[in-house]
């Protein structure tokens, strides 16, 4: 059937199946798949003529990424005709009080053109893959959240190295940019598609926000300023995880954060240090996810006596992997044979799903 330049494919699934794939609307290429009913079927929407993902990916970016880009770049351009303007917005530890609104507004422009470059184009890409899976609220409070904590533990490490070292650079030297941002929404992508391979470099996406940390960490041996942004990835991947794992707000069981053993901080990890690492993360974890997670397992994971669907983590990796399946079989189907029928690509969907 069609809705004005709109086709919807319904593909029938069976009810154990409804809906559990942990997500409302995905969009990958331009092309959307999203939970039409909470109970017997999934609809593939595709806009308009169904066209090849090389031309899709450059196309379609939501409104919101669209606005914040915008930010950006209005920010940059202002940082750079009125320099004066870095010391009100930027975060600069020793005038950060009284000045406390930089917290927030230091996370919103960049100092250099290959920067507010760099930070618009991954918005705007990965933007496009996380906030039809969350919502356009759900992800501007995810910006707003990650950035703000982010900058926080910027702050709170800049005064606490300044007492170790005396040295007073870390006072005032000036901290902005989107970058926090952009690591904790690599971790979102880990978390929805973790065993996804990611175009071009064949890597799992489960290990894009580590190789990220890797390559920055390393490079900050041979750069000079590596202190102005080091901090900010590490404290962003951090925080993105952080409420991911515990403050998110799931729609489909009306829980906070995901406690799956997939998403656990030592995933971050090659699986012969997590040994190690899973002792040390499990008391930060408790400290500051206990709260949510006795919520959870006092209100959501059970109801009378029985567990809810989708909460085991083992069979909610499976109804992951089953979906992830289903939706490369789907898009290769497609890009093969782009002008098959209606009739042809609904029976096709049944098959894959």
């Amino acid at each position: 059937m069609k809705h004005g330049d709109v086709k919807v494919i319904d593909v029938s699934v069976p009810e154990t199946e409804t809906c559990n794939y942990g997500i409302e609307r995905l969009e990958i290429w331009g092309q959307q798949v999203r939970c039409a009913s909470t109970r017997s079927q999934i609809s593939l929407r595709y806009s308009g003529e169904m066209s090849s993902p090389g031309a899709s990916m450059f196309t379609n970016f939501t409104k919101l990424c669209k606005g914040l880009a915008l930010v950006l770049v209005v920010g940059h351009v202002l940082v750079h005709f009125v320099p004066a303007t870095v010391t009100y917005l930027a975060l600069i530890p020793a005038r950060t009080i009284p000045f406390g609104w930089n917290l927030i507004t230091s996370g919103y422009f960049e100092l250099s053109v290959y920067g507010v470059v760099f930070s618009t184009v991954s918005l705007l890409f990965m933007g496009k893959f996380l906030e039809p899976v969350w919502g356009s609220k759900e992800f501007l409070k995810f910006i707003f959240v990650v950035n703000f904590l982010t900058y926080l533990c910027v702050f709170v490490t800049a005064i606490a190295l300044y007492y170790i070292t005396r040295l007073e650079i870390y006072l005032y030297m000036p901290f902005a940019g989107f970058h926090g941002v952009l690591a904790g929404l690599l971790v979102g992508i880990k978390q929805i598609i973790p065993d996804q391979e990611v175009l071009l470099v064949k890597i799992k996406a489960k290990w894009l926000p580590s190789i990220m940390l890797v390559l920055s960490i390393a490079s900050s041996f041979f750069t000079l300023n590596s202190a102005a942004y080091l901090p900010t990835l590490i404290f962003g991947t951090y925080m993105g995880w952080l409420y991911l794992r515990c403050l998110q707000r799931r729609p489909e069981t009306k829980l906070r954060g995901d406690p799956s053993d997939d998403f656990a901080f030592s995933t971050f990890f090659p699986e012969l240090l997590r040994s190690v690492i899973e002792p040390i993360a499990s008391i930060f974890h408790r400290m500051l996810c206990g709260r949510s997670n006795a919520t959870s397992e006092d209100h959501g994971y059970t109801t009378s006596g029985a567990p809810l669907p989708g909460s085991d983590s083992a069979e909610a990796s499976r109804r992951r992997e089953r979906g992830a399946r289903a939706l490369e079989e789907r898009l290769a189907t497609e890009r093969l044979v782009p002008s098959r029928n209606k009739d042809e690509l609904q029976s096709d969907a049944l098959d894959s799903v």
